[in-house]
């Protein structure tokens, strides 16, 4: 496998990978190189896997995180509106108060497990994106852990009945149904 595929493809399919790491200069670089450098070589077989494969890791990272905060921000502040029943809540630059350090147990705990849930998905994603670095250079395919495949390969099939006119779709004994 690795013979049929071109030195330079190998060379930009690990680039497209290491690209992700652009998200720690520049927003949004994650998905903006990396779909950049997809979208220029994607008629290459290899460079479309590789492509693919990655931007659909970054958007199941985005979703991860999106998902821990939200449930994450939500459990602390029923935890904080919880404890603060009988005293107005409130919290601000110069005030946060609770009564007891047992009551901050719950919150602190909780905080603490949602930071170490986002630490693993950073560090999944250091090791993955580099991992797939890795095998892109000696051409082998990667498969992301935690990926959902949000940009499917396009069937040849499907692609070749958009290339074909609508009488000739119509007389098409396959595109029949009943």
């Amino acid at each position: 496998m690795n013979s049929k595929i071109a030195k330079e493809e190998k060379t930009l399919a690990t680039i497209l990978h290491l690209s992700v790491f652009s998200k720690f200069i520049i927003p949004l670089g994650n998905f903006i190189f990396p779909l950049i450098l997809w979208l220029t070589k994607k008629e290459k077989p290899f460079i479309d896997d590789h492509g693919r494969k990655a931007i659909n890791f970054q958007i199941s990272l985005f979703l991860y995180t999106i998902l821990i905060l939200a449930v994450g921000i939500s459990i602390i502040l029923f935890q904080a509106i919880r404890l603060g029943g009988d005293v107005p809540f409130a919290i601000g630059p110069e005030h946060f108060y609770i009564d007891e350090m047992g009551q901050a147990i719950s919150i602190v705990s909780t905080i603490s497990v949602f930071a170490i849930l986002l630490s693993l998905l950073f560090f999944i994603e250091i090791f993955a994106v580099i991992s797939a670095s890795i095998k892109a250079s000696n051409g082998e395919h990667y498969s992301f852990p935690l990926s959902i495949n949000f940009i499917g390969k396009e069937s040849n099939n499907h692609h070749n009945n958009h290339q074909q006119s609508k009488n000739e779709q119509f007389n098409n004994p396959q595109n029949e149904t009943l």
